[in-house]
């Protein structure tokens, strides 16, 4: 297991999901606990393309709870439709928002948050949890996040 990411910080950010991403498949292998994964699948992305809060919602009965995140204190609880979470779990597909306050009904856990990209993760089908990522900037997160980030759920799916 790497204890530490390389990175070159002068890179663009096509360049580090490049370097990042074989990085998180050698954290992940071999190492059983989803919890442990997550944790450091967060913390590598918000140390690498310093996002400003990167976290996981696990579904948990008819919720999104909590789980592993980098940042400020966030909601504990989500519910099914509610919020770009909560939609992105319904709809089942990545929900992409360049400002989070022109986003119906989302759920401001941090007034700093001005855009956000959240992904879900599948199992036998269902959504199990969601990647939420949050940007202070707004219109920080493209195609390329999206592209990039939907290979790192693929690395996720294959640990649940």
């Amino acid at each position: 297991m790497a204890e530490e990411l390389i990175i070159a910080p002068t890179t663009n950010k096509a360049e580090r999901y490049a370097t990042l991403i074989p990085q998180i498949e050698s954290l992940v292998t071999g190492e059983p606990d989803l919890v442990a994964n997550l944790s450091n699948i967060a913390a590598a992305l918000r140390q690498t393309l310093n996002f400003f809060w990167v976290g996981f919602y696990l579904v948990k009965n008819d919720q999104l709870v909590l789980g592993p995140f980098q940042g400020p204190i966030a909601c504990t609880r989500i519910n099914f439709g509610k919020g770009v979470c909560g939609t992105s779990w319904k709809e089942k597909k990545t929900i992409l928002v360049p400002d989070v306050e022109a986003f119906p009904g989302h759920i401001a856990c941090s007034s700093a948050s001005k855009s956000e990209i959240v992904l879900p993760a599948f199992k036998n089908g269902d959504v199990a949890l969601v990647l939420d990522v949050d940007s202070d900037v707004l219109n920080d997160f493209d195609d390329t996040d999206q592209r990039e980030l939907e290979k790192v759920m693929r690395i996720i799916e294959n640990l649940l």
